[in-house]
């Protein structure tokens, strides 16, 4: 479902105004929230344990990892390896620390893996080892955070996505996980009469391919999270939370870092957008999101906008 900004705007008041103008979550719950370590890898990269610290400080209690990790696919390392100059940061991972002196100082400072962020060659050919890990870590879901480009060009590339999804759903269950796709901003436009997202989510398995549901970039995309929380609901476990200073969407189909890139000025702390981050949240809480990470990947000052979105979530409720 497409809408343009003022029935965004629009339809996201009208929920506000039925929640209340600041809503606690629903039933009273309080719900602990996460952090994407996305948002501070030069600060993990140069004092990883200080860094864990200043989150655990902040009252941040889950964290979600990113990949490439020591067991992942050799194809993906050398990816990550021919880009991280541009970065302008290496590390990835547990960021030169063994599982083992990583989780002891997660839990050191109270804090828990429920998701890692991985790559496709490592879901396709490592799910032992990707496994085996996330078992060690206490993480119940291993989560795609994109498609790759090459396999996202037509429909038809969809279906097979979609076919491949599936199997490395059912793959994660017999290893004791869940297998999770975090959309981006593409697959929300329509591509020959078809919106790729519905497309995926049609042929995906409910039982096999879990979501995690990234808020900015499904508002750039010019779709509503509402909506896909309302119809989908029982597939979404997991959300990346950030704000957006002035709503704007893709100038084509969001499929390209050039798209991203222009809106990345655009990206902000909780509360401090125009999102509809009540509402949202509420919508979030009735389906039964488990998680929420809030990621701050390209704000000026990731120290301050992870401080300032702790806060705000604390007002709604958070714990």
């Amino acid at each position: 479902m497409m809408i343009d900004r003022r029935q965004f705007l629009a339809r996201a008041g009208a929920t506000a105004m039925v929640l209340g103008a600041a809503p606690a979550l629903a039933g009273g719950r309080a719900r602990q929230f996460g952090v994407q370590l996305f948002s501070i890898p030069k600060m993990l990269e140069q004092d990883f344990a200080g860094a864990i610290t200043f989150l655990a400080e902040l009252g941040y209690r889950e964290i979600e990892t990113f990949g490439p990790y020591t067991f992942s696919d050799p194809q993906q390392i050398a990816s990550w390896k021919r880009i991280t100059p541009d970065l302008g940061f290496s590390g990835s991972g547990f960021f030169g620390k063994t599982l083992v002196e990583a989780l002891a100082i997660l839990k050191g400072n109270g804090m828990s893996v429920p998701s890692m962020h991985t790559d496709l060659h490592t879901l396709e050919g490592r799910m032992g080892q990707l496994a085996e890990a996330a078992h060690q870590l206490g993480a119940g879901y291993v989560t795609l955070p994109s498609i790759p480009a090459d396999r996202r060009k037509s429909l038809d590339d969809y279906k097979r996505t979609a076919e491949l999804f599936n199997r490395v759903g059912a793959e994660a269950i017999k290893h004791g996980v869940k297998f999770a796709y975090h959309n981006h901003g593409y697959g929300l436009k329509p591509m020959d009469g078809q919106v790729p997202l519905e497309l995926l989510l049609q042929a995906t398995d409910p039982a096999l391919v879990f979501l995690e549901l990234d808020i900015y970039w499904t508002v750039a995309g010019g779709a509503d999270p509402i909506d896909y929380l309302n119809r989908h609901g029982n597939r979404y476990r997991l959300m990346h939370l950030k704000d957006m200073k002035q709503i704007h969407h893709f100038e084509g189909d969001g499929g390209t870092p050039d798209q991203w890139i222009k809106l990345f000025p655009y990206m902000t702390y909780l509360g401090d957008g125009a999102i509809a981050l009540p509402a949202i949240l509420s919508a979030a809480e009735r389906v039964g999101v488990e998680h929420y990470f809030v990621e701050q990947d390209t704000v000026a000052d990731p120290q301050k906008a992870l401080q300032a979105s702790a806060a705000y979530l604390r007002t709604l409720g958070f714990k």
